[in-house]
């Protein structure tokens, strides 16, 4: 890594905070006229389709990027080392279990890349799951193969671990796009039975927005069982999908070999002081659920009087019955403004909805009545 003559306690100080913020640095652009940083979608669209929070950062996040823009020309690893520690603390695990990555997406990427493939074995995951370890999996020569959700939307576990030799195992919880979530004793037990030479990997990416009492992290069983690995992010409950930065938790010698793998920095400093300063801001994560619960409870009561049915949601989305093909309904609130999830084709009736602001939820349910008139 890079050694620089700033210390650990100048960079704390620097932020002037209790030790981080961030904000996205434009993409730089050979061109003849000056680069414009384009919009995210045309005026007035209602975006309602890649599990955003609407909310953004945390305000403390936005003051601690502010402050760290006198750092931006210093590597980020001072950085590195302060978000780690707090992560670590938070956890409580050391700080040699952790994986800091350009969002929870590249931690999938280097477990992809690190536990599958021609040698290491095949990926085994969900269907429907988040597609983008499969297609990392796949990049890297790996047989992917995809196992049905339970007629209660869980993972069916005993038929992933079953399908597995070597490899990895792929178990997001909650899972997207369902919004459901695999019973904590289930996952437990089978962490416990699954064979040393399987890696598991369990993507906690919507944790913060669980509430079941039949939901509970993994983090706390690393410590015995040296084939987990779980992924974290700061793109939902924490608003920084935008600034790019998650982090994975593994034993030592899991995270030593994802690292001959990973680029380094791959985390700029203001994603990273961003983060560091989202810990520090408690409201952050209570207010976020709250007002994702409020606008959530609004939303399914309305499309309940309409005779449409929810799968219990346990994260910043939820998935309904559409009782006839979803993709011609995409089409049809994208040419009222309202962007949607896209089509998922396990479920090809079923719609994948962000939750957004309550006005954002009130547009939609309007939408979505003259769509199905």
């Amino acid at each position: 890594m890079n050694t620089h003559s700033i210390s650990r306690r100048q960079f704390a100080h620097l932020l002037g905070v209790g030790a981080a913020a961030a904000i996205v640095r434009p993409r730089i652009t050979i061109a003849k006229e000056p680069a414009t940083v384009p919009a995210p979608a045309k005026p007035g669209v209602v975006r309602l389709s890649a599990n955003e929070n609407p909310y953004g950062p945390s305000s403390k996040a936005h003051d601690a990027m502010k402050n760290a823009h006198g750092i931006c020309n210093r590597y980020p690893d001072e950085a590195n080392d302060v978000l780690i520690d707090k992560i670590a603390k938070i956890n409580d695990i050391n700080r040699d279990q952790i994986v800091l990555g350009d969002g929870s997406s590249e931690i999938l990427k280097l477990c992809a890349e690190t536990f599958t493939g021609p040698t290491e074995g095949k990926l085994v995951a969900a269907d429907p799951t988040f597609e983008s370890i499969l297609e990392y999996s796949k990049a890297c020569g790996a047989e992917v193969v995809k196992v049905p959700l339970t007629g209660s939307y869980a993972h069916d576990l005993p038929k992933m671990g079953a399908s597995a030799q070597k490899g990895l195992i792929y178990v997001c919880n909650p899972n997207n796009p369902t919004a459901s979530i695999t019973p904590k004793n289930d996952l437990r037990d089978f962490i416990a039975k699954t064979s040393p030479a399987t890696m598991i990997l369990v993507d906690e990416a919507y944790f913060h927005y669980a509430d079941s009492p039949d939901y509970e992290s993994v983090i706390p069983l690393v410590k015995d069982h040296p084939n987990l690995i779980v992924a974290r992010t700061f793109s939902k409950v924490y608003g920084m999908a935008g600034l790019r930065c998650g982090y994975g938790v593994a034993q030592p010698d899991t995270i030593k070999r994802m690292h001959g793998f990973q680029m380094f920095d791959s985390v700029n400093i203001m994603a990273l002081t961003a983060a560091s300063a989202s810990l520090d801001d408690a409201d952050q994560v209570t207010n976020g659920r709250k007002m994702n619960d409020d606008a959530r409870k609004f939303t399914l009561t309305e499309l309940g009087k309409m005779g449409y049915k929810s799968i219990p949601s346990q994260a910043n989305f939820i998935m309904f019955d559409c009782r006839k093909p979803v993709v011609p309904i995409i089409q049809a609130m994208k040419e009222k403004d309202v962007a949607v999830g896209r089509l998922f084709p396990a479920y090809p009736n079923h719609m994948r909805l962000t939750i957004g602001k309550q006005a954002e939820m009130e547009a939609f349910v309007s939408a979505f009545k003259q769509v199905m008139a």
